[in-house]
């Protein structure tokens, strides 16, 4: 399939002139007299803005996500940049977008807010991801296909081969959210940039890194897309002290890679003792930090938990999750409380 970028982006983005900081304009020139941004000169160094394009950080990234730092963006959680690519490829009002179900709720919510259609295709009933069911959706109007694997709620990885199917026969931005590819053994996709000119790959901070609350979301694509992003965003869209977060997480891999590690182990202790519960009709195979439960009684057990000052996320209402639980993996202890509250519940 043929991929032409231009055609997809925007007209008023494409002819955007981009909002210029100060600190760009003298980019790679030494200055030590900072008078240019209306800054307070005490209180130093949070009194100066930061970064715009988190260079610094970038170029610790790129090695560790196997990408050039031009391939990175890096925005206030990746709910950014699912926003940035609503209003850099598609027309309020005209385009739509296609995606599974169930699957992560923020496509949903930033399609709307940006009105725009949201085609949603349902799973299979054991959650597999049917490549030409999308593309059959798909029409001249669709913009971008959002695929997120290991996916939300359900938390399985679709296979390769059907992912690649989807990245070659379409024509417009493929979005695969491997929010949680650290928690599984698949390759990511971020890898294939060079391959996928359509690809965008969106990865975080939150999960495996351990840093919700920092806010930092990537996403990796080619140097065009990348620049589109750029373009778009708000000048200073990561903060310092944020910048710097991830720079000293960096510096400890040891300790993320040993959270990993934990979670896999506990990932493993919870999903077989779950599997023997009584009220537990179905455990599904999970490749993420989560594992989705069908239950007899969805609702009435949830709030049994809340009770218990337990809280899991109830997923009833969501498409083809009746009954269903979805249970973060928490430490041990955290694990087996809530395993010992279930075999109570009557």
């Amino acid at each position: 399939m043929d991929f032409e970028l231009n055609k997809l982006v925007r007209p008023n983005i494409r002819a955007l002139e981009p909002y210029s900081c100060a600190r760009d304009e003298f980019k790679g020139m030494e200055a030590h007299v900072f008078l240019d941004a209306n800054e307070n000169p005490y209180n130093n160094p949070v009194n100066r803005y930061p970064d715009p394009l988190q260079e610094k950080l970038k170029g610790r990234l790129a090695p560790l996500k196997q990408v050039r730092p031009s391939q990175i963006f890096l925005g206030n959680g990746s709910d950014e940049a699912i926003d940035l690519v609503y209003r850099i490829f598609c027309t309020p009002g005209r385009d739509n977008v296609v995606a599974i179900a169930p699957t992560y709720g923020m496509y949903k919510v930033c399609a709307d807010i940006n009105d725009v259609e949201y085609r949603a295709v349902p799973l299979s009933p054991d959650w597999q991801l049917d490549a030409q069911a999308l593309l059959r959706v798909a029409d001249a109007q669709t913009k971008v296909i959002w695929i997120c694997s290991p996916n939300n709620p359900t938390g399985n990885e679709f296979p390769r081969e059907v992912i690649h199917e989807v990245l070659t026969c379409f024509g417009g931005i493929v979005v695969i959210d491997e929010a949680y590819s650290d928690f599984s053994s698949q390759v990511p996709f971020r890898t294939m940039l060079d391959r996928y000119p359509n690809l965008i790959v969106l990865n975080t901070f939150s999960k495996a890194w351990a840093s919700a609350a920092i806010r930092l979301g990537m996403a990796f694509a080619s140097e065009d897309i990348i620049a589109l992003f750029n373009k778009v965003k708000y000048p200073y869209n990561v903060n310092l002290l944020t910048q710097e977060k991830a720079c000293a997480l960096i510096d400890d891999l040891a300790t993320v890679d040993s959270w990993l590690a934990q979670i896999r182990r506990e990932r493993d202790h919870v999903l077989p003792a779950l599997s023997e519960l009584p009220i537990v009709r179905e455990v599904f195979p999970s490749d993420a930090n989560f594992v989705l439960v069908r239950v007899t009684d969805a609702n009435r057990i949830y709030r049994y938990l809340v009770e218990k000052g337990i809280v899991v996320r109830n997923r009833h209402r969501v498409q083809l999750c009746n009954d269903c639980l979805r249970i973060t993996i928490g430490t041990r202890q955290e694990n087996n409380e809530l395993l010992g509250a279930l075999r109570f519940y009557k």
